[in-house]
């Protein structure tokens, strides 16, 4: 399965693009990059300019899904209008091109990896470096936050993947027993006991284009 997460910002949007090897329990590196645009120009110029990138990525690493931070609510009100377009922007994208799309709190993506959902934004760098492998962190925060939403997805998201996949396909298809298959399945895979995960990887070089 390959994973593409983005860490939604009207400045700063990172992606991260990972794979999943022998059943998730490895996780290898494709690319990762931030789409940055000018404070300076109006918004509907930055809203097109991330959207260009996005679908540069998607059409470029073509991942079976998507997965974007959850938006919540801030003190600072014109931060989180612009967190809030820049996932919208993703939320489209992904469904022009029937992609599922999960969406992971950040205290769940830091739990993840982690093991704390109030770590700080650097051990969240240092644990991604550690995880994939990586000879540097990757920078900046935003590019690290994108990866690490990416590694909770892996581990975390795969049955409400699978649901959300079902769904799809019973609504293109009509077949009202896809969801209920993909449900059952969820929950047996859930009920059966856990192995802790251990994921290294060698990164392999990608051009994030930005």
């Amino acid at each position: 399965m390959r994973v593409l997460a983005v860490d939604p910002g009207l400045t700063r949007c990172g992606v991260g693009v990972i794979d999943a090897v022998r059943a998730g329990r490895r996780a290898e590196l494709v690319g990762v990059g931030v789409i940055r645009t000018p404070a300076t120009d109006p918004v509907a110029s930055r809203l097109l300019a991330i959207s260009e990138g996005l679908d540069e990525w998607l059409d470029t690493h073509r991942p079976d899904v998507v997965a974007v931070e959850r938006v919540f609510a801030q003190a600072n009100v014109r931060s989180v209008m612009g967190t809030a377009q820049a996932a919208g922007l993703v939320l489209v994208a992904a469904a022009r091109r029937g992609l599922p799309v999960a969406m992971h709190t950040p205290s769940e993506v830091k739990a993840a990896v982690t093991g704390s959902g109030r770590a700080e934004k650097e051990q969240v760098t240092v644990m991604v470096t550690r995880i994939l492998g990586l000879d540097a962190p990757p920078r900046p925060a935003d590019a690290a936050d994108a990866l690490a939403l990416a590694l909770c997805h892996l581990w975390r998201g795969g049955a409400t993947s699978r649901l959300e996949a079902a769904a799809h396909t019973a609504l293109v298809t009509g077949r009202r027993n896809a969801y209920a298959e993909a449900e059952a399945q969820a929950r047996s895979a859930a009920s059966r006991p856990r192995r802790k995960a251990v994921v290294r990887s060698q990164a392999s070089s990608a051009d994030s284009g930005r």
